[in-house]
């Protein structure tokens, strides 16, 4: 039965539709699937399951973005691009290999000459258009540009040739823009900055060099190079950092930017030596990226209202805290944001300046010429400001400055490490803040993780094992009442996990989200501070106050589809 005759059968297309689309057909350089998706008569998903059922080739939903170059080049890319066609990964000596068209007799044709030339074995599976074109993107960027780039650093890489010293190279790439090493490091760069990295890491290993990026909180690794290259990578990114590129026994430090589709892109450059050579990590900051709103971020009902009502008050601190990676001066910028108005004076101490506000006077700490927080916040000071946010509390002088600006008439945001909003009172206390001074400067203490959101496209509604329920249950039953409202009664509750789609990459999530506790400062609290200021009795004020902790509002999320119980349990466990 032909394809069109199966979407006949199955009602999806009905007889005068089918004579329009061969008459289009005709004139069109489109195939019978693109026009019946162009038109949106069915989902492409649904689609793809009829054609999966009718050629009796199984549909691959899930696509890993995640392959290695090596595996890209069994099928070239022209190839790919001309007879939809792609390499998924590799068994032993069969290759999966997926086809949107694998009815087409030349790319079954063309995939046989690839298997004789290439001497592999295959197997086919169907993927769906949308997820073609996604892994094409990655193709092209990782199969073609690095690819050139590394054939001509392979010529200057020949037996018998000379390796080019770190000082050599400095002079090649000063010389020529086209470089190969230049080439190398500018793909590696563009392709973290399309795909929406937040972290690049270049690492030597025994038989090559490994690339990986950071996407939603998690490491992939993205390509391989040869080993050879690794030192003149380093030097590369070294001299364009402003780092000294002789200088591979002791970590440096150092930053630059680069222009990108009309937007400056800032990255922060760590070196590391290890005994196979030196590391480098880049965190990729975009300084012109748009801000989130207060919902986007996963603040809602209770901790909105409370952190809303510490904005509106005249001076008082509002404390972010949470381990490195959290979001915590994300949800700073978002506050700043929301009170950058014409009338207000907003100065910033920051480490590095991860986005840049319009009316802001943003301050980059350089603590290599002794100026740190403390310093600067002495100085900003003098600058009249209303509003003064501290990249991080870390030492006993700004805590101390920090806490006089707040008691003085200062709006004052800032971060600082616990492991929950209970220990930021000791933590403060600990620093040397006399203990009388913190009900009347601290207005809310904003704890917090990121865990990553579930693809909207491809998420899956499913009923939690025994153990999974059980623990959802007891945090239910937990909560405070005003956050129990809809699930208070929920006996047996559905959750939802990943699956993996070619709108997601194949993970299963898309984006991230934090989950939060919100610990407000009232008379109860200011009391227990100037008592007894144990983490027990904080605890029991929060529960008082119906404070939601960070575990049961990763639970409330879970439940309503937009993360999974596996990313609430990994940010949590210490929880």
């Amino acid at each position: 039965m032909t394809f069109i005759n199966q979407l006949l059968k199955n009602g999806i297309l009905d007889k005068k539709t089918i004579t329009s689309l061969k008459k289009e057909l005709k004139t069109s350089k489109q195939t019978i699937e693109e026009l019946i998706l162009e038109k949106n008569i069915v989902q492409e998903g649904e689609l793809f399951k009829i054609k999966s059922e009718n050629l009796n080739i199984p549909l691959q939903e899930n696509i890993s973005l995640d392959i290695s170059s090596a595996i890209l080049e069994f099928i070239p890319r022209d190839s790919a691009e001309h007879y939809k066609m792609i390499p998924l990964g590799k068994k032993d000596n069969t290759l999966e290999v997926g086809m949107v068209y694998p009815e087409n007799l030349k790319a079954q044709e063309a995939l046989n000459f690839l298997a004789r030339q290439r001497n592999f074995n295959y197997s086919v599976k169907l993927i769906t258009i949308s997820a073609f074109y996604a892994f094409l993107k990655k193709y092209r960027t990782l199969g073609g540009e690095v690819k050139v780039a590394l054939q001509e650093l392979e010529q200057q890489l020949q037996p018998g040739t000379k390796q080019a010293s770190p000082e050599s190279v400095s002079e090649i790439i000063q010389k020529r823009s086209e470089a190969p090493i230049s080439k190398t490091v500018a793909v590696i760069l563009k392709h973290a900055v399309e795909g929406k990295a937040s972290d690049i890491h270049i690492e030597p290993l025994k038989q090559k060099t490994r690339v990986r990026f950071r996407l939603d909180g998690i490491l992939h690794s993205s390509l391989f190079l040869p080993p050879e290259v690794h030192p003149s990578i380093v030097a590369r990114i070294k001299i364009i950092s402003k780092l000294k590129i002789d200088e591979t026994r002791v970590p440096q430090d150092g930053r630059f930017s680069i222009t990108m589709d009309g937007q400056d892109i800032d990255f922060r450059v760590s070196t590391f030596p290890t005994t196979l050579g030196e590391k480098v990590v880049m965190r990729v900051l975009n300084p012109s990226r748009r801000l989130a709103s207060f919902e986007k971020l996963g603040l809602e009902g209770r901790n909105l209202a409370i952190i809303k009502k510490a904005v509106s008050k005249p001076f008082g601190m509002i404390l972010a805290t949470g381990p490195t990676g959290s979001g915590k001066t994300t949800s700073l910028y978002v506050i700043l944001d929301s009170i950058n108005k014409e009338g207000v004076n907003i100065v910033t101490l920051e480490d590095p300046v991860e986005y840049f506000i319009a009316g802001v006077s943003q301050s980059q700490m350089k603590p290599d010429i002794g100026y740190s927080f403390s310093t600067g916040l002495r100085h900003v000071l003098r600058q009249d400001p209303d509003i003064i946010m501290v990249g991080e509390i870390r030492d006993a002088e700004t805590a101390d400055l920090a806490t006089h600006a707040a008691l003085t008439g200062h709006i004052v945001l800032s971060t600082i490490h616990t492991n929950n909003a209970l220990g930021v009172v000791p933590r403060m206390m600990d620093l040397g803040v006399r203990p009388f001074l913190l009900p009347s400067t601290i207005n809310v203490v904003v704890a917090q993780r990121l865990v990553r959101r579930l693809c909207p496209h491809c998420r899956k509604k499913v009923r939690p094992g025994e153990q999974i329920r059980k623990l959802i249950m007891e945090d239910i039953e937990s909560l405070p009442s005003q956050a129990k409202e809809g699930f208070d009664r929920v006996n047996d509750p559905y959750i939802w996990e990943p699956v993996g789609c070619s709108q997601c990459g194949g993970t299963g999530y898309s984006g991230r989200l934090g989950i939060f506790e919100v610990l407000e400062m009232n008379k109860e609290l200011g009391d227990i501070i100037l008592s007894e200021p144990t983490e027990k009795k904080i605890s029991e004020e929060a529960k008082r106050q119906g404070m939601v902790t960070i575990r049961q509002d990763g639970i409330l999320k879970v439940l309503r589809g937009e993360t999974s119980m596996a990313e609430v349990a990994r940010t949590t466990s210490e929880q």
